[in-house]
């Protein structure tokens, strides 16, 4: 029976850290499309990829992942740039990409966003 119990906690704590890496993964495609949008050039591959996970502590004082993520873009659909964004909890921390793109806009849908 503790044998049982210990896979079911095992498993249960897998499956919240598989669903925050969705979680963040979503997020991260989020402003990678809004940054795209909001620079008005070409979104590649409709994804981005994972590329660093690193433990920090997060605003809050607790423990949290740093997640670092890749995608790419291009200016007139022949050439091919790479952005990165990098994640820490939920929140954007830190962006490469499209020069045009504005911090104001990427933290929102670009429909409610205003120019910073």
């Amino acid at each position: 029976m503790p044998t049982l119990l210990i896979l079911m906690i095992v498993g249960a704590i897998g499956f919240a850290v598989w669903d925050r890496s969705r979680a963040a993964a979503d997020r991260a495609t989020e402003l990678g499309r809004n940054a795209c949008r909001a620079a008005d050039v070409q979104w590649l591959d409709q994804s981005v990829h994972a590329t660093g996970l690193r433990l920090r502590r997060l605003p809050s004082g607790w423990l949290g992942f740093e997640r670092s993520f890749r995608f790419d873009y291009s200016y007139d659909g022949v050439d091919r740039h790479t952005g990165r964004l990098v994640l820490r909890g939920g929140q954007l921390i830190s962006f490469t990409g499209p020069s045009a793109a504005q911090i104001g806009r990427l933290r929102q849908s670009t429909e409610e966003a205003e120019d910073v």
